[in-house]
């Protein structure tokens, strides 16, 4: 048998509980000795990404970070997922039977906290993981119309442009300064109506494509879209209450990390029921055969204005919460860079999936950072990953599939 068959072999027996908790006894151990293993490594202070960080700055390290990497992420988190296998079977079996909606929760609940713990031993891996979540959103949503709806749109940007500056706004206006309207302890507690009210100001924007672009065919709505996109910087740029071509700022730190990851899962959630429900399978028929669909008495008009407007307010609610992240946005925030990463997340994680949107938010996004020190190069290597993507699997690493949380959680039985 090929090695890598046996090592294969020799972990499936781990269910999601099982490496779960791998994860949290290598996060756990860096959290008490990874200041000690670095040291003793010869690295100027712990890895924050894995060590490629330090590896592009500093190549005569490369050793300690592959040691560290080693003894902090990959041994402990093996053994602990391969020796406790037996004993999180157990615990897998017994979850199943619990109602699909509870198991996930608690398995939502183990891996946030062992995401909050890595996080939280530097403030820029908790920045990283914030931009990371809110880029898993705007992936999804559009995951929607470029996937599912089959049409192809560059008006996101502009969407999550108007989400951010309805949400800095209104927390602005409402909870900060001397002049607030509301006491700023209320602020916490609303600003989940605040990120709604976003979502439908980029909602109701969208109609501003779908109505001219839904009544022709082809390539008209990626073109309307790239317009919108520019037509709402431009309209931003010359609106002094909202700051202008300077931006807003100050915005009240509403964006906390669990507050990022319930939305980021209520997001995934509600995505995966939207795709999965009658309206989701009517979206995959206009995609395939839109004169089929209408001919099946399906209102072809109707479900892509809905997908739309669904996929526009789930920007809307990334751009608030990313405006509530960094605390400034400007126009340039939202500009052809950020169209060209997202539709990068998209593609390379794959088409009509959310495990592919998850995974490509999350590759592009790690990587953008990884890759920093090389400044211009990024720019480079990037671009190539995605040529040869498209050219050896053009719907994306993990495309047209769908998710199965309870076959995620079950238990595994023994090769």
């Amino acid at each position: 048998m090929h090695p890598l068959r046996k090592l294969l072999n020799l972990f499936s027996p781990v269910p999601l509980s099982g490496w779960l908790l791998g994860a949290f006894a290598a996060v756990l151990l860096e959290y008490f000795l990874g200041d000690a293993i670095s040291y003793y490594l010869y690295l100027p202070k712990i890895p924050v990404l894995f060590g490629t960080l330090i590896v592009l700055k500093s190549p005569q390290l490369i050793p300690s970070v592959i040691g560290y990497d080693l003894l902090i992420y990959i041994l402990p988190t093996l053994l602990a997922a391969r020796l406790s296998a037996p004993l999180t079977n157990r615990l897998a079996a017994g979850v199943e039977r619990l109602p699909t909606w509870l198991a996930t929760l608690l398995h939502l609940a183990a891996f946030y906290g062992i995401l909050h713990l890595w996080a939280g031993i530097s403030d820029y891996r908790i920045l990283v993981v914030k931009l990371t979540l809110i880029a898993v959103i705007l992936t999804l949503s559009l995951n929607i119309i470029n996937g599912w709806q089959g049409e192809f749109s560059c008006s996101h940007p502009g969407f999550m442009a108007i989400g951010a500056y309805v949400s800095s706004f209104l927390t602005l206006r409402l909870f900060a300064g001397s002049a607030a309207l509301l006491p700023a302890a209320l602020g916490p507690w609303l600003f989940p109506f605040i990120l709604v009210a976003a979502g439908c100001a980029a909602a109701l924007g969208s109609l501003i494509v779908a109505i001219p672009s839904f009544r022709t065919r082809g390539d008209y709505l990626a073109v309307i879209s790239l317009a919108f996109m520019f037509i709402v910087k431009s309209a931003i740029e010359n609106m002094e209450f909202l700051g202008g071509p300077r931006g807003l700022s100050s915005q009240p730190d509403y964006s906390s990390l669990p507050v990022i990851f319930a939305w980021t899962s209520l997001c995934i959630w509600i995505v995966h029921n939207f795709t999965t429900s009658i309206m989701g399978k009517a979206l995959n028929a206009v995609r395939d055969n839109e004169a089929a669909a209408s001919s099946m008495s399906v209102n072809t008009r109707k479900t892509k204005m809905t997908a739309f407007m669904f996929g526009a307010f789930w920007a809307g609610v990334a751009g608030g919460l990313f405006a509530h992240v960094l605390r400034y946005i400007n126009p340039g925030s939202f500009g052809l860079q950020s169209l060209a990463e997202t539709l990068a997340m998209v593609y390379f994680g794959g088409l009509n999936s959310i495990v592919g949107s998850i995974l490509g938010a999350v590759s592009i996004s790690l990587l953008s950072e990884m890759l920093k020190p090389l400044e211009l190069f990024k720019w480079i290597i990037i671009p190539l990953m995605l040529i040869l993507i498209m050219i050896f699997r053009p719907h994306g690493l993990i495309a047209f599939t769908e998710l199965n949380v309870r076959r995620l959680m079950r238990a595994r039985k023994k090769p």
